[in-house]
C-alpha cells in the first residue's frame, strides 16, 4: 500500500520530486521491509508471539510514515485521498495486529487425549486397590472373603 501511495503521488517542479519525497521514500521502504517479514513469518507458519512483535513493529512503521505524509502534505503536495487510504489500510492492519496479540496473549491450549490414552488402563497403585472388601477378593489369598 505504501508504494502505491509514492506512485500516484504527482512530481512538483517539472519532473522532479520535492525532497520531502526522499525522506517518505525511507519511511515507506522501512514499512514495506517489516510487511515483508510478516509475510515471510506467515509462510513458515511462526507462532503467535513472534507475529505479534512483527505486527507491532509494521504498524508502528505504518503510523510513522502516515504522519510525516499528513505533516508534510502540502510541501509535498500529497493528495488527500492518497493520505485517506494510507489511514484506511492502518486501521485494518491495527485490527490485524489486535487480533494477533490476542491470539499471542491466550493461553495455549491443552493438548486433546489421544487415542491410546482412552484406551489405557490407570497404572495400579496403593490409592486405586481395594484388597479386603469383595467376595473374589484373590489379593489377600481367599477367594472367598468376608464382608
Amino acid at each position: 500500500m505504501a508504494g502505491s501511495a509514492a506512485a500516484q503521488m504527482p512530481p512538483a517542479g517539472g519532473g522532479q520530486a520535492p525532497p520531502c519525497f526522499e525522506e517518505f521514500g525511507k519511511l515507506r521502504d522501512a514499512t514495506e521491509k517489516r510487511a515483508l517479514a510478516i509475510r515471510e513469518a506467515s509462510q513458515r507458519k511462526a507462532d503467535p508471539k513472534e507475529a505479534c512483535g512483527l505486527f507491532n513493529a509494521f504498524v508502528a512503521a505504518e503510523a510513522k510514515m502516515i504522519k510525516y505524509a499528513t505533516d508534510n502534505q502540502v510541501w509535498c503536495g500529497i493528495p488527500a485521498q492518497i493520505i485517506d487510504g494510507m489511514k484506511k489500510g492502518h486501521v485494518q492492519s491495527t485490527g490485524i495486529r489486535t487480533k494477533v496479540c490476542k491470539a499471542a496473549a491466550a493461553p495455549a491450549r491443552p493438548a486433546a487425549p489421544t487415542l491410546s490414552d482412552a484406551l489405557t488402563s490407570p497404572v495400579p497403585d496403593s490409592n486405586n486397590i481395594k484388597t479386603g472388601r469383595g467376595t473374589y477378593d484373590t489379593l489377600t489369598g481367599s477367594p472367598l472373603g468376608s464382608r
